[in-house]
């Protein structure tokens, strides 16, 4: 198993090289997992409730389908990141840091013992992670244009502000708390994402409506798919519910 997302490809690359996924590999403090910000990373946030559908879809770095962009202007995808970075690396959630990288030329980093940190650097292209894949444990050309550090010029790096990211916050939760909760979570904003893209909720809604939906639906042990695949639709139909009491 190779991971694909930038994200944790990156993390695999700076892994130590006989490290196996799944293992948190002795002298590995953390993970840095990085994220862009999205488009609203400087907007204030008394004004984040009059966010439009075409705002939210228009990714300041990356090119994306309408779903993937609005997860990425609430954060909700770095959530789901985490939760994947946690159960491929073997990583519990207090070994993972997520931290706001505006340029998306750091596709993350993973912070030593000894006070070393790797980080894996590059355009933000996916043809890379995906050549690396293709080819590891080789390498081969991506097509991919080389990274020019002097245009760079400069990184930047923040904490994230779960007050502007609560998806972010609520992903987290979700893996602290164990069991379905993240069955929930991603259930829950499936729907109010294709709510508000449809335009019956507003933007602001969307983690209010995965906060309740997580608040409703019951937290079981997650002993086989059919567990998962019941509280994804328990957690869709709370949701629906939920959402046609905003109209």
């Amino acid at each position: 198993l190779l991971p694909i997302d930038s994200e944790h490809n990156a993390i695999f690359q700076c892994m130590p090289q006989q490290s196996a996924l799944g293992s948190f590999p002795d002298g590995v403090e953390r993970i840095l997992l990085t994220g862009s910000g999205g488009p609203f990373r400087e907007r204030a946030i008394e004004t984040l409730y009059e966010v439009t559908v075409e705002e939210a879809v228009a990714h300041p770095n990356w090119s994306m389908g309408r779903k993937i962009s609005v997860d990425s202007a609430t954060m909700m995808n770095k959530g789901l990141e985490f939760i994947e970075a946690c159960w491929l690396f073997g990583a519990a959630p207090e070994k993972i840091q997520v931290v706001v990288h505006p340029q998306s030329i750091i596709h993350s980093m993973v912070q030593y013992s000894d006070g070393s940190v790797l980080a894996q650097m590059g355009s933000p292209d996916m043809r890379t992670p995906i050549a690396h894949a293709l080819s590891w444990p080789k390498r081969i050309g991506s097509g991919v244009e080389n990274l020019n550090l002097f245009d760079v010029a400069q990184l930047n790096f923040e904490r994230p502000d779960f007050g502007r990211y609560p998806c972010l916050r609520l992903s987290i939760d979700a893996m602290v708390r164990g069991g379905s909760a993240t069955t929930v979570l991603n259930g829950a904003n499936e729907v109010a994402v294709d709510a508000f893209l449809d335009g019956r909720i507003g933007y602001m809604d969307i983690a209010e409506i995965i906060e309740r939906t997580l608040g409703e639906v019951a937290v079981e042990e997650v002993t086989d798919l059919n567990v998962v695949l019941l509280k994804d639709s328990e957690s869709r139909s709370v949701a629906t519910e939920f959402i046609k009491g905003k109209r």
